[in-house]
C-alpha cells in the first residue's frame, strides 16, 4: 500500500477486515452420534482441522453428551459418547431438550445444524436405538447415516438405508488407511463423499465455517473463496463507477483486504493481524496500482461533465472489478497448490506470502 497516503490506516482496515471475515464466517455445529467402539473421534480427527477429539476443550452438555471446540476453527462437535442401551430414552430425552433450546434460539450460529449417526460396518447391524436417534434429530436438522470401519459392503449399505429412512443418505467410510498382516492395506475412503454431502445439507450461513474447518476436500474451500471474490469484484465494479475523481481508492482499499481476509477465513488459516498485514503490503510491492487507486487516466476522465464522466466511470468500473478477480484469484491459486504440497497445518505464513508475492510477480 501507498504508505504516503495518510488516508488509509493500515492496521486499523486489517483489524476491521478480520473482524468481519469471522463474523461471516460464522460457526457450524455437528452432532455427532454412535455407540462406543464405532470410531467417532477417529472419524472427527480424519475429517476436521486440529485433531478436535484429541485436543479440542471438551464440555458437558447433557450427561451423554460433550460439545467440542478448539480455538481458531470454527467449529463445534457434539460428541454423544456412546448412546448406550443402558438409560437411552432417559439420555435421548435430554439430547432432545437441548437440541430444542438451542434449535429455538434466535441465533442461527447457536443452532446444530446437522448430524452425523454413525454404525460400524464390522457389526454389521443396525440397533433399534440408532433407528430412533436418526428419527430424532431428523426433526430437527439434516441427518446422514455414517457406516464406519468400512471394509466389504456385502449390501450392509442398502439395508441401512432401508433401516434409517429418515437419513438423508448413507455414507462408507474407512477413516485411517489400515496395515494386515498379509502385508497389503485399506486407505481411506469415503470421506470425500460425506464431507460433500453434509455440505450441501447445511444451511448457507454455515458453509463457510464448515469449509474452513474440515480438511478433506480442497474444493469445498475453493468453491466457497470464488464466491468472495465474486462479492468482492461486483461491489468493485460499483465502486470504480462512482463519478468522483480518486475517492474510490479509498473504497476499493478495504474491499481488498476484506477479500484477502474472507479467503484466509474460508480455507480455514488463522486470522491472524500480522499475517494479512504481510499479504497486503505484498500485493501493493507488487501491484501497486491495485491498493493506489489504479491509472490516472481513468480518474482524470471523471473531471469532465456528461461523456467523459460516464466513460470514466464505465473504464474505472470494468478495471476495479478486474483487479479485484485478480487478486482474489492470484491468493486462491497459492492457497490451493500449497494445500496440494501438504497438509494445511503444515504449511507456515512466510510460506504462503513468499509464493503470493512469487504469483503476483511472475517470478
Amino acid at each position: 500500500m501507498d504508505n504516503t497516503n495518510s488516508d488509509f490506516n493500515l492496521g486499523s482496515l486489517v483489524q476491521k477486515a478480520l473482524e468481519r471475515a469471522a463474523k461471516e464466517r460464522g460457526r457450524i455445529t455437528i452432532l455427532i452420534a454412535g455407540r462406543t467402539g464405532v470410531g467417532k473421534s477417529t472419524l472427527i480427527n480424519a475429517v476436521f482441522q486440529g485433531n478436535m477429539a484429541t485436543a479440542g476443550q471438551g464440555r458437558p452438555v447433557t450427561k451423554e453428551a460433550r460439545e467440542i471446540k478448539k480455538d481458531g476453527i470454527p467449529i463445534s462437535i457434539i460428541d454423544t459418547r456412546g448412546m448406550e442401551l443402558a438409560n437411552f430414552q432417559q439420555n435421548l430425552k435430554e439430547l432432545e431438550a437441548e437440541i430444542s433450546k438451542r434449535n429455538g434460539n434466535s441465533d442461527p450460529m447457536e443452532h446444530i445444524h446437522i448430524g452425523w449417526v454413525c454404525v460400524s460396518e464390522d457389526s454389521r447391524r443396525v440397533e433399534e436405538a440408532d433407528t430412533e436417534l436418526v428419527k430424532t434429530f431428523a426433526k430437527h436438522f439434516p441427518v446422514i447415516g455414517v457406516i464406519t470401519k468400512s471394509r466389504a459392503d456385502n449390501g450392509f449399505r442398502a439395508e441401512a438405508q432401508r433401516l434409517l429412512p429418515e437419513a438423508r443418505n448413507v455414507v462408507r467410510v474407512r477413516a485411517i488407511s489400515e496395515a494386515h498382516d498379509d502385508g497389503h492395506s485399506l486407505q481411506p475412503m469415503g470421506l470425500l463423499d460425506l464431507v460433500r454431502l453434509t455440505e450441501e445439507l447445511v444451511p448457507e450461513g454455515q458453509r463457510n465455517a464448515f469449509a474452513a474447518a474440515q480438511k478433506v476436500d480442497i474444493q469445498v474451500k475453493v468453491n466457497r473463496a470464488h464466491g468472495i471474490v465474486a462479492g468482492s469484484a461486483a461491489a468493485a465494479a460499483g465502486i470504480g463507477a462512482i463519478p468522483i475523481p480518486f475517492a474510490d481508492a479509498a473504497l476499493l482499499v478495504p474491499l481488498q483486504i476484506s477479500e484477502l481476509a474472507g479467503i484466509t477465513a474460508v480455507f480455514g488459516l488463522p486470522l491472524n493481524k500480522g499475517f494479512l498485514t504481510t499479504l497486503v503490503a505484498t500485493a501493493a510491492g507488487c501491484t501497486g496500482a491495485t491498493f493506489a487507486g489504479r491509472a490516472l487516466v481513468t480518474n482524470l476522465l471523471k473531471f469532465f461533465p456528461g461523456v467523459g464522466s460516464a466513460a470514466g466511470g464505465l473504464i474505472a468500473g470494468s478495471t476495479a472489478a478486474a483487479l479485484t478477480v485478480a487478486l482474489g484469484e492470484a491468493f486462491i491459486a497459492v492457497l490451493t497448490q500449497l494445500c496440494k504440497e501438504k497438509p494445511m497445518g503444515d504449511i507456515t505464513e512466510i510460506e504462503i506470502a513468499d509464493a503470493f508475492k512469487r504469483k503476483l510477480t511472475g517470478k
